[in-house]
C-alpha cells in the first residue's frame, strides 16, 4: 500500500483574528520577521520528511492558515517549493487582502495549481459582522484576478451568519458563479465557545445566527451552484467538472497524510509511523492492535522557529485499532456522494462482523439516510446530507466492541 499522499503545512498568521475564529492563528503585523523565520524552518522540516522517504508517493500539498499570502511571494515560494516536485495539486490559502498579483504570479512559477480564497460572503454588512477586514469590492476583484490568472480557483461562503438574508445568501452564491471560480465550499457558521462572536451574541452586539435557515440555506446552494454546472461531491463542496479538490478528499478517503506547523495534524499508517518514530523519539510505541496514528503537533509557534529538526518536535497521539479505523473509514465516506463503496463494506464486515455491519446499514437504509446507486455503492440520500451527525453518529457507533 502507498504511504503518506498528502502534505499539509500551516501558516498560523492573520493580519486580524475573525470574531468566529477558534483556528491555530494569531494576529501578526505585515512585515514580522517570524513569519519568514517560521516559513524557512517549515520549509526545512518539510525536505527533513522527503529525505527520511515518508514522502515518496506524496500526491498533493496544501499550505494552509492562518493567511499564508500574509508572508509575502518569497516566503510563500519557499513553503510551495518545500512541497517538492511531481505532485499533481499544489493549493494555498489565501484572502483577498494579501492576494496581490505578484503572489500569483510567484505561486505559479513555484507550482501552485490552485487557490482557495476565504471570501466567507460578498455582502459588506455580513463581513463586518463576521469581523472580516476586506469588502465585498476587494474579494470580487481579487478572486477575479486569481481566475484570470490560470490557477484553479475555489472560494468559501459562509451561510448562517448575523444579518444574511436568503437574498444576501443567493446573491453571494451568484457572485462566486459569475466571477468564474471552479470550486465553491459552502459552510454554515459555527459560533464557537470563548470566541468574540459568541459574546457579542450573548451580549445583544450582533444577532444569533437561526439554526432553523442552515438547512434552507445549504439546498439553496445547491440549487443555484448546480444549475451553474456545479455537481455536490461532499457535504459542503461543490466544484465543476474535474475540479474537485484532491487534497481534500485524501481526508475523507482514508488516505495518510503528514502535517507540519503549528496544531498541524497529521493521520499515518503502521509503517509510515514507525519511519517517523525513529526520528521522533518521543513518539510513544504502538499497542499491538493500533494501525492509524493521529498526531497533533504540540509545539507552538516560537519551537517551530526554533526547531533544527523534527526530532525536536512534540506530538499528541492517538492510537487508532482496525475496528476504529474502519469504522472511522465508514464514517468519512459518508460525507461524500461517492458513497460507501462494496470494497469498504466488504472490509468492515470482515473487521467488524458481518450481521452487524449489515444491520446497522440496513437500519439507515430504511430511515432513508442510505440508499443503493447504481454502481452498488451505498450513497448519503437528501436527508442523509441534511442528517449528517445522525448518519455519521451511527457509523461511528460500530467502533465499539458492544
Amino acid at each position: 500500500m502507498p504511504g503518506i499522499r498528502a502534505l499539509y503545512l500551516h501558516v498560523p498568521f492573520c493580519a486580524r483574528r475573525c470574531r468566529y475564529c477558534d483556528f491555530s492563528t494569531a494576529a501578526t503585523r505585515h512585515g514580522d520577521e517570524r513569519m519568514g523565520e517560521y516559513a524557512r524552518s517549515l520549509s526545512n522540516l518539510a525536505s527533513e520528511a522527503r529525505e527520511l522517504g515518508v514522502l515518496g508517493d506524496l500526491a498533493t500539498a496544501y499550505v494552509g492558515g492562518g493567511t499564508p499570502t500574509m508572508l509575502g511571494s518569497a516566503s510563500l515560494a519557499l513553503l510551495l517549493d518545500a512541497c517538492g516536485p511531481g505532485i499533481s495539486e499544489l493549493t494555498f490559502e489565501a484572502n483577498p487582502e494579501s492576494l496581490s498579483d505578484d503572489i500569483l504570479i510567484r505561486a505559479r512559477e513555484h507550482g501552485a495549481t490552485r487557490v482557495s480564497i476565504g471570501v466567507q460572503s460578498f455582502d459588506d454588512r455580513e463581513l463586518a459582522g463576521l469581523g472580516r477586514i476586506h469588502d465585498a469590492g476587494l474579494a470580487r476583484r481579487r478572486v477575479a484576478a486569481a481566475v484570470a490568472s490560470g490557477l484553479d480557483v475555489s472560494v468559501d461562503l459562509m451561510c448562517g451568519i448575523p444579518y444574511q438574508t436568503p437574498a444576501s445568501w443567493w446573491c453571494s452564491l451568484e457572485t462566486a458563479v459569475g466571477l468564474g471560480v471552479g470550486h465553491v465550499s459552502c459552510y454554515p457558521l459555527m459560533i464557537e465557545p470563548g470566541t468574540p462572536m459568541e459574546r457579542l451574541c450573548e451580549d445583544g452586539l450582533l444577532p444569533w445566527p437561526s439554526d432553523d435557515t442552515e438547512a434552507s440555506d445549504m439546498e439553496a446552494a445547491l440549487d443555484v451552484l448546480g444549475q451553474a454546472g456545479f455537481a455536490r461531491y461532499e457535504v459542503a463542496s461543490y466544484a465543476k467538472p474535474q475540479r474537485r479538490c484532491a487534497h481534500n478528499i485524501a481526508y475523507w478517503t482514508g488516505v495518510e497524510y503528514l502535517g507540519l506547523g503549528t496544531s498541524a495534524a497529521s493521520m499515518l499508517g503502521r509503517a509510515s509511523y514507525g519511519t517517523l518514530r525513529r526520528r521522533v523519539t518521543s513518539l510513544p510505541s504502538p499497542y499491538e492492535e493500533a494501525v492509524r496514528f493521529r498526531l497533533s503537533t504540540l509545539t507552538d509557534t516560537d519551537g517551530i522557529i526554533r526547531a533544527r529538526s523534527l526530532s525536536e518536535l512534540s506530538f499528541d497521539v492517538e492510537q487508532l485499532s482496525a475496528r476504529e479505523a474502519v469504522a472511522e473509514d465508514l464514517m468519512l465516506a459518508a460525507r461524500m456522494t461517492d458513497g460507501l463503496a462494496p470494497s469498504l463494506v466488504a472490509r468492515a464486515r470482515e473487521v467488524l462482523g458481518g450481521s452487524r455491519v449489515d444491520a446497522c446499514l440496513s437500519e439507515l437504509v430504511s430511515r432513508g439516510l442510505l440508499a443503493a446507486s447504481e454502481g452498488s455503492a451505498l450513497v448519503p440520500t437528501h436527508d442523509g446530507w441534511l442528517l449528517g451527525n445522525e448518519l455519521y453518529g451511527a457509523l461511528w457507533d460500530l467502533s465499539s466492541d458492544e
